[in-house]
């Protein structure tokens, strides 16, 4: 009998608000926050992502709108063409900060130009924008800032006409109402991401500031026959779904995405987290781990694993 090959996380050091992308191609694209430039990462495996082929894509112009606080890089694959979205800001607070699209033809991300499209036109500012697909029609979500007296930031979701044009109305889906989404000194939900499965579609965001050792995600869950556009289509999980482990020594579990393991066959979660409490952000590091499903078809993240657990290795890898 051949002993499982194992990993240990973290995969990638100082690395936060990691998004990973399985295509069609066989390969994982990677992305993480730098602050002053965009990186795009190519690798055959998930555990590999470290090593991966990497290439600067996109290096901001000094002094511009957008040319600060390049925040949490999302790539999709929409339409046959390669997008990435961004946040980004003046280098001021807040209210300059907007989500950038950038647009790259060419079936390899990591050749070809990445042209600008422009920043999406928000109702209020925000960042963390990715992008649902339901049949034909494209969703905008995001964390925007809005103005509350009580909470930093909320998730909102509207129409995309394309994939760098917003339409209509924007939805309130939800806002950090909850205790736990409100450790750090500030109530902010933000980072949304999509996972469809089982009939449903799944809104796992960030809870709490990334600097609380309470960073945690939370969860919407809606039929995927309803429409994502009411409010009302969405059921909150009261509690978080992902959370700090303080036996684990695994702190400020947040800011995700999902993938797939390179045979198709187990999901994986990917996140960022802290090694300590009151850690600097900056110490923010990539960690993989797979997960299972509840009986009712919810997804069971479990309980993130620390750095001395021997995990296996994703199947087929």
């Amino acid at each position: 009998m051949t002993k499982a090959k194992t990993f240990r996380n973290p995969i990638v050091a100082n690395a936060g608000d990691p998004w990973v992308y399985k295509h069609t191609d066989g390969y994982y694209y990677y992305m993480c926050t730098l602050g002053s430039r965009l990186e795009l990462t190519q690798s055959a495996s998930l555990t590999g992502l470290a090593g991966g082929r990497k290439q600067t894509i996109w290096t901001p112009e000094a002094g511009g709108p957008f040319s600060s606080n390049l925040w949490a890089p999302e790539i999709h694959f929409l339409n046959n063409k390669w997008y990435i979205y961004y946040t980004a800001n003046d280098g001021g607070g807040d209210d300059t900060r907007r989500i950038c699209v950038l647009e790259n033809e060419q079936a390899d991300p990591l050749e070809g130009e990445w042209t600008w499209k422009g920043a999406l036109q928000t109702p209020v500012p925000g960042l963390d924008g990715t992008v649902l697909e339901m049949g034909e029609q494209l969703y905008f979500l995001y964390a925007g800032y809005g103005h509350f007296p009580d909470y930093g930031s909320a998730i909102y979701i509207m129409r995309m006409t394309n994939p760098w044009t917003l339409t209509g109305e924007q939805t309130l889906l939800t806002a950090p109402t909850l205790e736990w989404e409100k450790q750090g000194g500030m109530a902010i939900n933000e980072g949304p991401v999509m996972l469809k499965r089982n009939g449903k579609v799944f809104l796992v965001y960030s809870a709490s500031t990334t600097w609380s050792e309470d960073y945690s995600l939370g969860m919407l869950t809606m039929e995927d026959s309803a429409d994502p556009m009411a409010a009302d289509s969405w059921t909150k999980t009261m509690q978080p779904v992902f959370k700090k482990s303080v036996e684990n020594g695994v702190y400020a579990t947040g800011h995700n995405s999902f993938t797939k393991s390179p045979d198709d066959r187990e999901d994986w979660i990917v996140f960022h987290a802290l090694h300590a409490p009151g850690v600097e952000t900056k110490h923010r590091a990539t960690r993989i781990q797979k997960f299972g499903w509840h009986p009712d078809g919810s997804p069971d993240f479990g309980v993130p694993y620390g750095d001395t657990f021997a995990l296996n290795m994703p199947s087929g890898e």
